[in-house]
């Protein structure tokens, strides 16, 4: 009989079949989850001439979901550390498919708003244990890379929102938009079958068989028997997770981490939702507009890609502090006149540096904290930076009722970027004393 450990099992497995599929379907429900993101954005110019909505209006629709997310993170984020990552993921989805369906029923603002905000819970909900799911599953020297690649199924998303609203929406209306969230409930049975439930779950709720199997196909060079016993490091009970997001010197880490979610779903949340209105107001065509978003997603892929492997040789903290400098200066230059060539060349940056800027910081935090609370860390980081998403939309049509010079705006804009890149470089720091020994190595990985 042999003593198997699991955690080292997984971080020194090989690449195998079983890590495509878990891939496979955490990028897909990401997806669904960045298609939703982009939609409003996708939909604002004509509901605000359909239900002649002024700015501060729409913001606020525009934050109607982003609301939701932010308990939706929170709260599934602790329940699936008590129920388990796949049966939370299921519920999530059913959540936020169903309701966006209903969506495009809306006849009037406030149902729209009130069925966004139900959507919203299942979409933040999904999104902290996705990413926790993936991190566990990963092998520890490809880690980032593969986190960052599910996260850019997120910008897949939104350039699918984009690509199907500038052929969708002007010829058969906004609502249809919204029906086609219903092809992940298509998909459930599927999910159900063939996505995993996390090892360090069913290890806590001592289905150490199955736990046995699935390690099995995580690792098969290590010809895992039914004999050998599977062990984890021993884990104290913990009757209040969010309190040890402040224990053990991660107190000042946590901050900066939420300042950094804040401040980079601010910007993100912003231009999804306003950059099409924004261009449509400096004289672009719809079509043109929405092709910004396209744009935007494009770059979205590229940075969160390229950002994962530059974080598995470098660290995640020094890539993630260069993309929120690049963030601030691409949004800074948007907002004067260029060549087309130029301007959409400085959205791809700003993609990549803001929308995958936070595919990294979800990496980042799933690598810091062990992972009895990862969901809970994910979950509570993506939370309050909700609260930046939702002042993001609103933030965009604030300064498009003041009427401000079209580079005020990006400026505005921009000032986060900057805030986000002192918060990050302050992860992993602590003041007036030395790091505990296992921050210190979350640190040196980040």
């Amino acid at each position: 009989m042999k003593h198997i450990d699991v955690n080292e099992t997984i971080d020194n497995a090989s690449f195998t079949p079983f890590h495509w599929k878990v891939l496979f379907w955490c990028t897909l429900i990401i997806i669904f989850d960045g298609y939703d993101l982009v939609i409003y954005g996708v939909v604002l110019p004509i509901l605000m001439d359909q239900w002649a909505l002024n700015p501060y209006v729409a913001g606020l629709l525009g934050s109607s979901a982003l609301f939701g997310m932010m308990f939706g993170a929170m709260g599934f984020g602790m329940l699936s550390d008590r129920l388990g990552r796949k049966k939370t993921i299921l519920m999530c989805v059913v959540l936020f498919s169903l309701t966006t369906v209903l969506n495009g029923l809306a006849s009037n603002p406030w149902q729209f708003g009130l069925l966004r905000f139900i959507a919203g819970l299942g979409i933040g909900g999904v999104m902290p244990n996705v990413v926790s799911l993936m991190s566990e599953y990963s092998p520890k020297r490809s880690r980032s890379t593969l986190v960052a690649l599910m996260f850019s199924g997120y910008a897949v998303g939104g350039m699918m929102s984009a690509g199907l609203g500038i052929w969708i929406v002007p010829n058969y209306g906004w609502e249809i938009m919204f029906y086609l969230a219903a092809v992940p409930m298509l998909l459930l049975p599927l999910m159900m079958k063939f996505l995993p439930e996390s090892v360090a779950f069913l290890m806590a709720q001592n289905r150490h068989e199955e736990a046995r199997v699935l390690l099995q196909k995580v690792a098969p060079e290590r010809q895992i028997r039914g004999e050998d016993e599977l062990v984890v490091p021993p884990v104290k009970e913990q009757k209040a997770p969010v309190l040890e997001l402040l224990r053990g010197g991660r107190t000042l880490s946590t901050l900066m981490f939420w300042t950094a979610f804040f401040c980079c779903l601010l910007m993100v949340y912003a231009l999804g939702s306003w950059l099409p209105k924004l261009m449509s107001m400096a004289g672009y065509a719809l079509g043109s507009s929405l092709m910004s978003l396209m744009v935007l997603n494009i770059g979205a892929i590229v940075g969160a890609v390229g950002g994962g492997w530059l974080a598995d040789r470098f660290s995640l903290r020094s890539v993630l502090v260069t993309f929120f400098m690049l963030a601030s200066v691409s949004l800074v230059l948007l907002g004067y006149p260029h060549p087309m060539w130029l301007l959409y060349s400085l959205m791809a940056v700003a993609g990549a540096t803001t929308i995958g800027s936070q595919i990294l910081l979800y990496a980042y935090v799933a690598q810091f904290y062990p992972a009895s609370i990862r969901s809970t860390a994910l979950g509570w980081a993506s939370g309050v930076g909700r609260n930046g998403a939702i002042v993001g939309p609103m933030l965009g049509g604030t300064l498009l009722a003041l009427a401000l010079p079209h580079q005020m705006n990006f400026l505005a804009l921009a000032v986060p970027g900057a805030i986000a890149t002192l918060a990050i470089a302050l992860v992993g720091r602590r003041l007036g004393a030395s790091q505990p020994a296992a921050e210190a190595g979350a640190a040196s990985n980040g």
